[in-house]
């Protein structure tokens, strides 16, 4: 059994007074120690997804489907089960740390209110904890680190202390939202590497979200593609980058820049990116798809089993023959 399964997810918010998707049938497990990487371009779900697992969708939201935790049923949770799956279970690392910890208090305060709320540790045995935890995310110093406050901090060393707050109670899964947008590349790197080191030696569970396709495969296990609140494929993460399944996919790794040798023009993925109540009938990529026919037009897809992965693609088989025969 799976340490996280989601299964036929779909979520609806009060959009101009009216409920509408921004999730359609998404589904997805990790087990524990594995890594799943959640890509895509902005809106097609992927921190909804997230919050979705760890119960924090805004108010008015309609859940259907299921999100089960090591068996049990998450939406179904309430008062001390869900305080419990919060902490002992899921623990989320947001994209900005500075809009989620709080400016005009020490970074020792913010770190030990989990240790003594929910552990119910005294003071000075949760500040040690602390440092331990600080020293884990290369942060040395956590002595004075913890007298500080967050101005004081650089970007890179708010999210190493976002990651050690979201490990001070030891979850069994990290929910990571974007945890490198807002940094440089030589800090993404070390960032990236704690986490991985991390969730190996807990033995914890991890989904990844992330614009990136290489910083998915670097630390991921597999790799889920989202667009237009659906996941339209899901492989292996290095092998997404070698044979992609899905048409939306394979754009999105043709766009990438290449660092070594000339190179033509940037490609792009013409058109604009659509929200789930966007979505026309039928494959909700095909207004920017260059191999869209009427087929695709007619009915939603399924997201089915595809060689070693799975993609929503009515003419899957064809297209990835043409593309093998290119190469």
């Amino acid at each position: 059994m799976s340490l996280l399964e989601v299964e036929g997810l779909r979520v609806r918010l009060p959009i101009d007074g009216e409920p509408r998707h921004v999730l359609h049938d998404v589904s997805l497990s990790i087990g524990a120690g594995e890594a799943r990487g959640l890509v895509g371009e902005s809106g097609s779900g992927k921190s909804m997804t997230a919050r979705a697992v760890a119960r924090l969708l805004p108010s008015g939201a309609q859940v259907d489907g299921a999100i089960r935790f090591d068996g049990e049923d998450v939406n179904g949770m309430g008062g001390s089960a869900l305080r419990r799956y919060r902490t002992e279970g899921v623990a989320m690392i947001f994209q900005d740390p500075r809009t989620h910890i709080n400016p005009v208090r020490r970074v020792g305060d913010f770190l030990t209110e989990a240790l003594r709320t929910n552990l119910g540790m005294k003071a000075d045995a949760a500040a040690r904890k602390a440092v331990g935890l600080l020293a884990e995310v290369g942060i040395p110093d956590g002595e004075r680190r913890l007298r500080q406050y967050p101005y004081e901090l650089s970007g890179g060393l708010l999210q190493r202390v976002m990651i050690a707050s979201a490990l001070a109670v030891e979850p069994r899964l990290i929910l990571a939202d974007e945890p490198t947008t807002a940094l440089d590349v030589t800090t993404q790197a070390e960032v990236v590497g704690i986490l991985d080191e991390l969730r190996r030696s807990r033995d914890m569970g991890l989904l990844f979200i992330t614009h990136d396709l290489d910083l998915a495969a670097a630390i991921c296990d597999s790799t889920s593609v989202m667009y237009a609140g659906r996941i339209v494929e899901t492989q292996a993460a290095r092998r997404l980058h070698e044979r992609p399944l899905h048409p939306y996919t394979a754009a999105l790794v043709h766009a990438r820049p290449e660092l070594t040798g000339d190179s033509p023009r940037l490609a792009a993925i013409p058109g604009r990116p659509l929200s789930a109540f966007e979505a026309p009938d039928g494959c909700a990529f095909a207004p920017r798809c260059a191999h869209a026919q009427d087929v695709c037009r007619t009915g939603a897809p399924a997201l089915e089993p595809f060689g070693e992965g799975q993609t929503r693609c009515v003419r899957v088989a064809e297209l990835v023959g043409e593309r093998m025969e290119r190469t």
